[in-house]
């Protein structure tokens, strides 16, 4: 924003704002409220400019020193471990390390050591980086540096961590606010200052604070020298939004508001410099109060995965309990009515290991090393892999270039990477539609002023509308003036200007004059040009005047009154003036208003209203608001066009357009002086009930109000919407609508973007009914709540029925408003609720609460027990993005809150399909596949140790070399599974957009069930037996050298392992659909690994490498058999799964199969509802839960 001196009309007056935020800084009266001050709650005392006083010392107020990382350099590592160990699979392995010391260990105690270091060394690395990272970027906050005032009377540079409560500070342009200041004076007279908070809120628009009057005139550092002053303000508190204190200030007491308080991190924007005295400092300020983490969420398969953990520890004690068990039995058998049976293990001699006259205790310690030596079959690094893994993939999201938006320069971006997978397994989308549905962007398209409706054009939920009611090849009509226009032509006709798409020729251009109700548009059009909060802005290129507003809905209002001759183009303290059109002498003139009070727009108010004095002395009450706030404030005697206008206003809302109702009043003196001395006092006030207090007077002025007209805006669709809902729903998922706008209204959007259509019946719920107004008006509220809970009851069991006789191939969408909500979530209707609304296709909720979206979204994520999906851009959206399994925000119109409290953010609703469609799915079938992979090797591996040691009795003695065991899960196979995880792809992205039935199988979690996974442990223990048994009965009785030479148990274990090795890998290669360089490296380059491995260890001293040494170059490489028994025992290994899968693809495919066939040209002409058809026998008992899904896919 530019200099505000610089205006239209060349003013030099400086432009005060105290009057115009008079919510919060006009001079009032002290009463008994004030001793709260000093009470629990507000009990701070800030002495200015005097940070060193005795009696501030001894309350111990925090340092400005701020820290954002998670670990200090003292409890990292103690932290860090604990972190790691919270962990059911890690502390198993550090149990195991520590028991590997005693002689109960298989293995050296240093190879379980050297991969459980590197795995948990490896994570906490990656901690340390990311903390790091933080603790730059507070080294950077804490050291930048602002004046301060000291002791020699001047300002100096001082670091921002060595800042106190107390000092004095001087801030110049497009610098940060070092802590919580109040605002003492500006460069300005009258001590306003712009402040730019995008790091709080995002939100772009600059906000106006001001100095108080009595401080607003120390514009200059001298003046500080004998400047002291006392704050006594409320506790340090996470409210951005309210500030509640007083300052005595040369023996006066004045109160305090949020109005002078500029926030941490918060900039200074268009003025010199600010005068600030410190408040809040460091992890007081209000914005690091508010700096919590948000809810942790895991996502389903991860706590799956923990399951599947428990289960393989059960597996690994039953193992071991078995093994122990028959190794008990043997044990106690060695010596047999005094004859030693295995004479040669001299048993009569041995431990207590070994014992047969202890064979009970043998078999405990023998269970203990059978936990230890089975351990492989839990995967040690299968955390980090997939952290690693999510982490990449939370890459490849932002960095999408097609989910790229150019006008706002925004990329996608994955703020967590936990739930990757969540994505691809959304059954419910949850979603706003202001600002998420559509734009945000308002344009000004249709008015009902005195009972006569204005504005030509059709919108676009009207040609929606008129394309479902009449044949396509009828004109379409204007719903209220039967003119055929769209509203895109009306921009057509002249210059577009943004806010403005109207057009009537009755009153534009001066027309209105000639009106029957001249008078009436005159002080309609007044009222939107006087009734705002927004700043003129001069365009020093074009010499025209732009606004800066709150909302689009505001700039819209005063854009028109501009374009139809009300133009607003000056602000001063307590004026604000126009260049009207002044009927009566047929030019326009120059008036000036005097700006009494501005009573500001709330979400609980709904209405917004100025009290303004005009040139005639006429005191005026201008107001706007909600149709369901503004109605029930009328003047009885002032009704004259009240029932053309509700009229009116259903005509639009049914257009899609969102409404006000624009009223005003006529005060007197005296009515206007006793009312501002009790609304003074209430804001006053510094109690609890303050807002309470100052709604009631507020309340008592806007009263008896005399109706002008309505306004329309069209808030239009994004692109793409309704592609996308359609591509969405094909998909399987389910989408709702929670908005505040009215039934009429969210319906008809509903049709525009194809969430409704015209085969799907409606199922209604409303209060709307004569009978439940008339006990409200009668005031038995005991009485009017339980009508309206029976009804609502009645009208759940209605719908019910609806459903049951409706068919298979009909479909549903329920439409339910926020009161009737209110009663379905109670505790006794929510499950019945649910069960209708989940049979439906659609679902809108209209006139909802923020409470109550956060409220369905609970309802739906544990009613179903399925992936729900929040998508929202408001603050308002915040507790329904938080509450779903997965929050998407849109960085909007509406400000960043919803997307710095989301889990992914984008730019448009449209790029929701390909986040969800192609990211989705990818990222499940590629967890999904990841941690079935990781379970296969390690039970293949680790079954092949079970079969060894029954050949060998139970003796607890390893297959293998200590560190082949220690680097399987390590180096040998951990890489390719890595690269599975980031780039396999089923079918490319084209594909997944085109045949959105695919994502279907996460919806249904296809690939991560419980058959599936047991599947792939199946063919672990298959691959184990098969390894094993080949391996062992072809060397049995074979020469493997040269010189005649048997296998040794040295070879058996390199040959085994080779086995191991290359059946992994080649199996990962069989389970790849999708091969990059990078695939082709990690899988061939793990194999050729471990042969180089073996060399370089077994090239070691013998003390060393022990079983190692020398085996491969001496023993195995110069043998063929060695290289014939690895290729035949490999192949034989492969071909179970590759019968399956042969079997599977030809008589029982899944959709990627035939997806995959058809992109080949294997059957080329099958639709996208013949493969979900065709795969229905594979998902037919989750789908006949929804006739909504199955009757979609056939109408492919």
């Amino acid at each position: 924003m530019r200099d505000l001196r610089k205006m239209a009309g060349g003013s030099g007056k400086g432009i005060r704002f105290s009057r115009l935020y008079s919510f919060s800084c006009l001079k009032s009266k002290f009463r008994d409220e004030h001793s709260q001050i000093g009470g629990k709650g507000y009990s701070r005392v800030v002495y200015c400019n005097d940070p060193d006083n005795p009696e501030q010392l001894q309350l111990r107020y925090r340092s400005n020193y701020v820290s954002t990382t998670k670990y200090t350099a003292f409890n990292f590592f103690p932290k860090s471990l604990f972190e790691q160990f919270r962990r059911v699979a890690n502390i198993y392995f550090l149990a195991v390390a520590c028991v590997s010391f005693s002689p109960l260990a298989p293995y050296s105690a240093t190879s379980i050591l050297a991969p459980l270091v590197v795995v948990i060394g490896v994570t906490m690395a990656k901690e340390a980086l990311e903390d790091w990272r933080r603790m730059k970027q507070d080294i950077e906050a804490n050291n930048r540096k602002v004046k301060v005032y000291d002791r020699s009377n001047t300002f100096q540079d001082t670091r921002w961590k060595n800042l106190r409560v107390g000092n004095l500070v001087k801030v110049y342009k497009d610098e940060y606010f070092p802590a919580d200041l109040l605002l003492i004076s500006s460069s300005y007279e009258d001590g306003i200052c712009y402040v730019e908070t995008t790091n709080l809120d995002g939100e772009t628009n600059l906000k106006v604070k001001h100095a108080l009057d009595v401080t607003s005139s120390l514009r200059d550092d001298d003046y500080y020298k004998k400047f002291k002053a006392i704050i006594k303000c409320e506790d340090p508190n996470e409210d951005l939004y309210s500030f509640i204190g007083t300052m005595w200030y040369d023996g006066l007491q004045h109160p305090l508001s949020l109005q002078q308080i500029l926030v941490r991190d918060s900039k200074l924007r268009n003025t010199e410099y600010v005068y600030g005295a410190v408040v809040f400092t460091g992890h007081d300020t209000k914005v690091m109060q508010n700096a919590i983490d948000p809810p942790s969420k895991r996502s389903k398969i991860e706590r799956k995965m923990d399951k599947i953990v428990y289960i393989l520890f059960s597996l690994l004690v039953s193992v071991s309990f078995m093994g122990s068990f028959f190794f008990g039995i043997t044990t106690k058998n060695d010596i047999h009515d005094g004859k030693v049976q295995r004479w040669y293990l001299q048993p009569e001699h041995t431990t207590v290991f070994y014992d047969p006259k202890r064979a009970a205790l043998a078999a405990f310690f023998h269970f203990l090393t059978g936990l230890m030596l089975y351990g492989y079959l839990i995967p040690i690094s299968l955390y980090v892999s997939i952290e690693m893994v999510k982490v990449l993939q939370g890459i490849f999201i932002n960095q999408d270039q097609d989910m790229y938006y150019e006008e706002t320069d925004n990329l996608a971006h994955a703020r967590t990477s936990n739930l990757n997978e969540e994505l691809g397994q959304v059954d419910t989308i949850l979603s706003d539609k202001t600002g998420t549905l559509t734009c945000n962007s308002m344009d000004f398209v249709k008015c009902s002023i005195a009972g006569t409706a204005y504005g030509l054009g059709v919108t676009e939920v009207e040609r929606a509308l008129a394309k479902r009611k009449v044949d396509a090849k009828h004109n379409i009509t204007n719903s209220s003036s039967n003119i055929q226009m769209s509203t895109d032509d009306v921009t057509d006709l002249g210059k577009s200007i943004k806010g403005f798409n109207f057009k009537d020729d009755r009153i534009m251009n001066g027309g209105w004059v000639n009106e029957p109700h001249a008078d009436v548009i005159q002080k309609f059009f007044r009222v939107l040009a006087l009734c705002h909060t927004a700043i003129p802005e001069v365009n020093q290129e074009t010499g025209e005047i732009d606004y800066e507003a709150e909302s689009p809905d505001e700039a819209a209002f005063v854009i028109a009154a501009r374009e139809l001759g009300f133009e607003f183009f000056e602000r001063t303290q307590s004026s604000i003036s126009l260049h009207e059109l002044d009927y009566g002498k047929g030019r326009k003139t120059d008036r000036s208003y005097e700006l009494l009070h501005v009573l500001e727009f709330s979400s609980a108010r709904k209405r917004m209203s100025v009290i303004v004095k005009n040139a005639e002395n006429q005191l005026l009450l201008l107001s706007k608001g909600a149709d369901s706030a503004m109605f029930e404030r009328l003047s009885r005697k002032a009704k004259d066009f009240e029932a053309k206008t509700r009229e009116h206003i259903k005509r639009y809302a049914e257009a899609g357009l969102r409404t006000l109702v624009v009223a005003y009043r006529e005060l007197s003196e005296d009515e206007f002086r006793s009312w501002e001395e009790e609304f003074l006092d209430a804001k006053a006030s510094v109690n609890a009930d303050r807002g309470a207090l100052v709604d009631a007077a507020t309340d008592k002025i806007e009263r008896d109000l005399i109706l002008l007209g309505a306004t329309a805006v069209e808030d239009k669709l994004q692109n793409g919407v309704p592609q996308c809902i359609e591509k969405l729903a094909n998909a399987g998922i389910k989408i709702w609508v929670i908005t505040g706008d009215k039934m009429e209204t969210a319906i008809n959007i509903g049709y525009a973007c194809g969430l409704l259509r015209e085969d799907m019946k409606q199922i209604v719920i409303t209060l709307d009914s004569p009978e439940i107004s008339d006990l409200e008006k009668q005031g038995d509220e005991n009485e009017a709540t339980k009508a309206s809970s029976e009804s609502i009851t009645e009208q759940i069991r209605k719908g019910k029925s609806q459903l049951c006789s409706g068919g298979s191939s009909t479909t549903f969408g329920l439409i339910i408003d926020g009161k009737s909500l209110s009663f379905a979530l109670s505790s006794n209707l929510e499950g019945a609720f649910l069960d209708l609304a989940v049979h439906c296709a659609s679902v809108i909720c209209c006139r909802s609460t923020p409470k109550q979206k956060a409220l369905v979204t609970r309802l739906v994520k544990k009613g179903t027990g399925k992936t729900t999906l929040a998508i929202g851009d408001g603050a308002n959206d915040v507790g329904m993005l938080q509450e779903a399994d997965i929050g998407v925000g849109i960085s909007g119109v509406e400000g960043m809150q919803a997307a710095m409290s989301s889990d992914f953010t984008v730019a448009q609703f449209c790029f929701l399909e390909r986040l969800l469609l192609v990211h989705g799915h990818w990222c499940y079938r590629r967890i999904s596949m990841m941690i079935c992979y990781f379970f296969y090797k390690n039970i293949a591996f680790g079954f092949t140790l079970f079969w060894f040691e029954a050949r060998a009795s139970f003796s607890g003695q390893p297959a293998y070399n200590d560190w082949y065991m220690s680097f399987y899960n390590v180096f040998f196979t951990s890489l390719p599974v890595i690269a599975l995880g980031v780039f396999d792809q089923d079918v490319s992205a084209r594909l997944c957009l085109k045949h959105p039935q695919l994502y279907e199988e996460g919806v249904h979690d296809i690939l991560f069930s419980w058959p599936r996974i047991l599947g792939w442990m199946l063919n672990g223990i298959i691959s184990s037996m098969i390894i094993f048994f080949f391996t062992t009965n072809s060397i049995l009785h074979q020469a493997f050298r040269r010189d005649g030479s048997v296998v040794d148990f040295e070879v058996l274990g390199v040959l085994m392992y080779t086995c191991v090795v290359w059946t992994v890998n080649c199996q990962m290669a069989l389970s790849i659909n999708y091969f990059t360089w990078i695939q082709h490296f990690f899988i061939w380059g793990s194999i050729a690994f471990w042969y180089i491995f073996l060399v370089i260890y077994g090239s070691l001293s013998p003390v060393v490498s022990t079983t190692a040494f020398r085996v491969l170059v001496e023993a195995c490489a110069p043998s063929p058999f060695y290289w014939l028994a690895t290729l035949l025992v490999v192949v034989s290994t492969l071909l179970p799964y590759i019968l399956y899968r042969t079997l599977q693809v030809e008589f029982n495919p899944m959709i990627h199969d035939r997806i995959q066939r058809s992109g080949m040209g294997g059957s080329g002409n099958e639709s996208p509802g013949d493969l979900s058809i065709q795969h229905s026998g594979k998902m037919g008992s989750v789908k006949d839960k929804s006739r909504y899904r199955d009757s979609l896919l056939v109408k492919q």
